[in-house]
C-alpha cells in the first residue's frame, strides 16, 4: 500500500458500526469504503487494499465472504472483526486467512495497529 493512500472496506450489516469505523480510520489517514453485505462487497474488490469484515452479515456470512475470496484467489488482507467471538469463530476466521481477529467493541488503537501492520512491506499476522 506504500506511494498512495490505503483502501480499507469496512463490511458490517450496522450503518452506526460502519460510520464510526469510517470516521476512526478516515482520521488516521485510510480511505474507507462501506459495504452493509458480503455480496455488495465482493462485487466492488477491485482497488481494496485490506477489509474489516464482520462474520455475521445477511446473506452471505463473513465466513463465506473469506472463502469467496480464496476460490477467486483475491489477496486482500482479512481483519476480522466480530461481536460474537468464540474459540471457533476465532479458529474458523483465522484457518480461512483471517490476518488478524478482533473482537467489538474494538480498542482504536488495536484496530489501527492490525491495519498499519498489514501495510507494512514486511507484513505478518499481527496478534490479537
Amino acid at each position: 500500500m506504500p506511494g498512495r493512500t490505503p483502501v480499507v472496506a469496512v463490511v458490517d450489516d450496522e450503518q452506526p458500526v460502519r460510520r464510526a469505523l469510517q470516521r476512526l480510520l478516515r482520521a488516521s489517514g485510510f480511505d474507507v469504503r462501506l459495504f452493509a453485505t458480503g455480496s455488495d462487497f465482493m462485487s466492488h474488490l477491485e482497488g481494496i487494499d485490506c477489509v474489516i469484515l464482520d462474520l455475521h452479515l445477511p446473506g452471505m456470512s463473513g465466513f463465506e465472504v473469506q472463502e469467496a475470496l480464496t476460490e477467486r484467489g483475491a489477496s486482500v488482507p482479512v481483519v476480522v472483526l466480530t461481536g460474537n467471538d468464540t474459540p471457533a469463530n476465532r479458529a474458523r476466521s483465522l484457518a480461512n486467512g483471517a490476518r488478524a481477529y478482533l473482537s467489538k467493541p474494538v480498542d482504536d488503537e488495536t484496530l489501527l495497529h492490525a491495519l498499519r501492520t498489514l501495510s507494512s512491506p514486511t507484513a505478518t499476522r499481527p496478534r490479537s
